[in-house]
């Protein structure tokens, strides 16, 4: 994964943590749009049509809330982690399942891939991927041992996925985004 670059001028963007301090470079937070209580600049999200309660929980005091994590360098670079309702709490690390998935489609094994939270009675939530393997690769349990070892390589040891399930293909939008949610429903289900 790399860098979203630098903010654009035309906003007062920021990094906050859960109680709307700016964070330090290097630390993931939530990316707010500030200064909004007196102009929203054009093209920018206002609110959800006939949806209050959806508004007001993005929109507090003339900031507005992305919904997304990221992580500001030295240099003033912002770097993705994931939407905060898809970042994983495993341990009492926050792990973004953009990195893991960037991570899993690097081994030629895998075709495509989607990173959720499974719950966990120990760790809060660990990192489950859901993967559709590609042509003349055995799914199997040394695949699954291959795949968390590379991840442990290309991202860091505590981000690989403990659960790993192998599917015939992913669950769609019809423009081809991958339904996270119905994954993650599936495996409530399954419990």
């Amino acid at each position: 994964p790399g860098s979203m670059g630098k903010p654009s001028p035309l906003y007062n963007i920021d990094i906050v943590d859960d109680n709307g301090n700016t964070c330090p470079a290097g630390v993931e937070g939530r990316i707010v749009i500030k200064g909004l209580d007196k102009e929203v600049p054009p093209g920018l999200f206002r609110g959800y049509h006939r949806d209050e309660d959806a508004t007001s929980r993005v929109w507090k005091d003339g900031v507005y809330d992305t919904g997304d994590v990221a992580w500001r360098d030295e240099d003033g670079y912002l770097w993705f982690v994931g939407r905060s309702d898809d970042v994983i709490k495993c341990s009492g690390y926050r792990i973004g399942p953009f990195e893991v998935e960037s991570a899993l489609m690097e081994h030629p094994s895998v075709l495509e891939c989607a990173v959720t939270a499974v719950p966990d009675p120990v760790r809060g939530q660990v990192v489950k991927a859901t993967i559709v393997p590609a042509k003349g690769w055995q799914a199997g349990d040394e695949l699954v041992k291959e795949l968390q070892d590379h991840v442990k390589r290309v991202t860091a040891p505590y981000k690989y996925p403990r659960i790993v399930e192998f599917v015939d293909e992913l669950p769609k939008t019809i423009s081809g985004k991958i339904k996270r949610k119905e994954i993650r429903q599936n495996d409530m289900e399954k419990q």
